[in-house]
């Protein structure tokens, strides 16, 4: 029981750390877990909780720097919880290495966009508030869609869409998806919770590792901007990239 706590608990802190920076905590968070021979559904179900106190604090940090649009996270919120659904639903139906291998071919690219473009996450605001609204509103169901079916880097991709579609700033497209996860998260965490899938000792213990590191993240965040987010970015979608080969291998077999 205290190996549990000695193995996820830092690894927990470090990807509540990256998720306040840049998104993707997940890719370090869930994987914490299921190392330590937990039940797959308590790991999801355990890692939730732990997420959602972490984003509960970066998401009320940015609030408090007026980093989060409300008006447009008013629409973007509920298109999220109904992708994420449709997603889900999704899932049952396509097979997981077909998506694989899409996600493949997808987060390479998104890499080389990352590197190449110097001015990834300069503002370039190119529309009106409206537009701005609809493309993040639909920007946030689909990445909704993504997040049922599959979830790894939720927050990567979304902020990326945000700031290189929207032509949102790179606070204000952080900001809107801490609110967003913040959102879905609750709905995941009720559903885990009603079926009794969380240990909440170890939920508890580590979500407050995960809100310290969303905090030390965010706080870093607020004070370097683009300079933080660009390499954590890279780190996100190489590790993102590792784990789809390494499932593409083990699905195949």
């Amino acid at each position: 029981m205290l190996l549990e706590y000695i193995i996820i608990c830092p690894l927990v802190f470090i990807a509540g750390f990256i998720d306040a920076v840049a998104g993707g905590g997940g890719l370090v968070s869930l994987p914490a877990y299921m190392i330590t021979g937990l039940p797959a559904h308590s790991c999801v179900a355990t890692n939730k909780m732990s997420a959602f106190m972490g984003t509960a604090v970066t998401t009320i940090k940015y609030a408090g720097s007026g980093f989060i649009p409300w008006k447009n996270a008013l629409f973007c919120i509920p298109c999220a919880i109904a992708g994420s659904a449709l997603g889900a639903g999704l899932s049952l139906l396509i097979p997981d290495t077909i998506f694989t291998i899409v996600m493949i071919v997808v987060v390479p690219l998104t890499g080389i966009y990352v590197l190449v473009k110097k001015d990834a996450f300069a503002p370039k605001k190119t529309h009106g508030d409206a537009a701005t609204i609809i493309i993040c509103a639909a920007a946030s169901f689909v990445i909704g869609v993504y997040d049922g079916f599959y979830g790894p880097g939720t927050g990567t991709f979304l902020i990326l869409i945000l700031t290189g579609l929207a032509g949102m700033e790179l606070t204000k497209a952080n900001g809107l998806t801490k609110a967003i996860n913040f959102s879905t998260n609750i709905s995941a965490l009720v559903v885990f919770l009603i079926n009794g899938q969380v240990l909440f000792p170890l939920g508890i213990i580590a979500g407050v590792f995960n809100i310290a590191g969303n905090y030390l993240g965010a706080t870093r965040f607020e004070k370097n901007g683009s300079k933080i987010v660009k390499p954590v970015l890279i780190i996100v979608l190489s590790v993102f990239f590792i784990k789809l080969i390494y499932e593409l291998i083990f699905q195949t077999q």
